[in-house]
C-alpha cells in the first residue's frame, strides 16, 4: 500500500468533513493536547498530527475509523475500512475476487456465532497475544471483536487468506457448529 495512495484517501476524507465535524473529531482527540488541537484548521492537519503521534498510518487506521464513527460519519469510516481491507486495490496482496467473497461470507457467519471463543480462534489462526489484546481494547461488543479479529488475520495472511483455513481453525477449536454454518453458507456462493 503506497503512501501516496493512503494520503490520497486521507485527503478525500478530509475534503468531506465540514467545520462542525472537524470540531467534533478534535473534541474526541482530547489526549492530543489543547494547544495542538487549537492550531488544526482542517482534516489534513489533524491527520498529520495523528500520524506523528503514531495513531494513524497506512497499516494503522483503527483510531481514525473509530473517530469517524464517533461523529456519525460511518460512510467515511466504511470507506477507510474497505480500502484498508482491500489493501488499496493491490491485487497482488489480496486473494482473488471469488476467495474474497468466500472470506466475507465466512466473516459474517463467524462474527455472528463466535461469541467469547474469539481469543481461542485467534490463537489457532496464529495471531499473537499482543495483537489479540489490541483487538480486545478496540471493541467491547463480541461480534465486532470477532470481525476485527478476522480483519487482522486477513491483513496478516494477505493473498494467502482462505475461507477453508478459517473452517479448519474452527474445527481445531471444537467449534464445529460454527464451521458447519460457514460451510453451508459457502455452498450458496
Amino acid at each position: 500500500m503506497s503512501s501516496l495512495q493512503f494520503n490520497s484517501l486521507l485527503l478525500e476524507i478530509s475534503n468531506q468533513l465540514n467545520e462542525e465535524q472537524l470540531g467534533r473529531i478534535k473534541f474526541l482527540c482530547h489526549d492530543i493536547g489543547k494547544r495542538v488541537l487549537e492550531n488544526i484548521k482542517n482534516g489534513t492537519q489533524l491527520f498529520q498530527v495523528l500520524t506523528e503521534k503514531r495513531k494513524l498510518g497506512a497499516d494503522n487506521t483503527e483510531y481514525l475509523s473509530q473517530l469517524l464513527k464517533g461523529i456519525e460519519r460511518n460512510d467515511l469510516s466504511d470507506k477507510l475500512d474497505s480500502w484498508t481491507e482491500s489493501g488499496s486495490g493491490d491485487s497482488d496482496d489480496q486473494p482473488d475476487a471469488a476467495e474474497r467473497a468466500k472470506l466475507n461470507v465466512a466473516t459474517d457467519v463467524i462474527a455472528e456465532n463466535l461469541g467469547k471463543n474469539w481469543r481461542k480462534l485467534g490463537r489457532k489462526l496464529g495471531l499473537t497475544d499482543v495483537k489479540l489484546e489490541s483487538v480486545s481494547r478496540r471493541h467491547t461488543d463480541l461480534e465486532e471483536t470477532a470481525r476485527e479479529l478476522l480483519k487482522e488475520w486477513r491483513r496478516s495472511r494477505r493473498a494467502e487468506a482462505r475461507a477453508s483455513d478459517l473452517v479448519a481453525a474452527l474445527r481445531a477449536c471444537q467449534l464445529n457448529l460454527t464451521a458447519d454454518n460457514v460451510e453451508d453458507s459457502l455452498r450458496t456462493l
